[in-house]
């Protein structure tokens, strides 16, 4: 899935010869979410004074200010809030994977997050608002993980 956040780095896809977008595993907030989906787990910054969870990744909480603050691994279950269809890809990377569907999840056990991703393997008349999903972590290039979801009444 393509991302703000990427790096000079990429990896080109078997089909295409055009590098795909690969996050920044360095990046000082966003390095311990980008470890954690290496190792196949999802996790998402929490404030240790406060308990609110917080993603993207900040420096400051925005409800109290701490600085203290961590990665708490989550069940990765959710719900979808919303999605598109991409069906005119701007990216040459990702060109020879329309359409395909984008979608904001909302996830159970980290209250107040949503996480933008793609749904592989779900087909657009299957989408619907609210339906449960979980996690799945694809490989996109040598040890690089990304999370994506998919329907978890399949």
């Amino acid at each position: 899935m393509p991302n703000d956040t990427t790096n000079a780095k990429a990896t080109k896809t078997e089909r295409n010869s055009t590098p795909i977008p690969m996050p920044d595993q360095n990046d000082r907030l966003s390095a311990p979410f980008w470890r954690a989906a290496n190792s196949r787990r999802l996790a998402i910054q929490r404030c240790d004074n406060c308990r609110e969870f917080h993603h993207p990744p900040v420096g400051l909480c925005p409800h109290c200010l701490s600085d203290k603050l961590s990665f708490t691994e989550v069940s990765g279950r959710g719900q979808v809030y919303s999605w598109a269809i991409v069906r005119n890809q701007r990216i040459a990377a990702f060109a020879d994977k329309v359409p395909y569907i984008v979608a904001t999840i909302e996830l159970n056990d980290a209250p107040g997050v949503s996480l933008l991703s793609n749904m592989p393997g779900t087909a657009a008349d299957q989408m619907r608002h609210d339906m449960p999903v979980n996690v799945v972590f694809q490989e996109i290039a040598e040890g690089v993980f990304i999370p994506q979801f998919e329907s978890a009444e399949a």
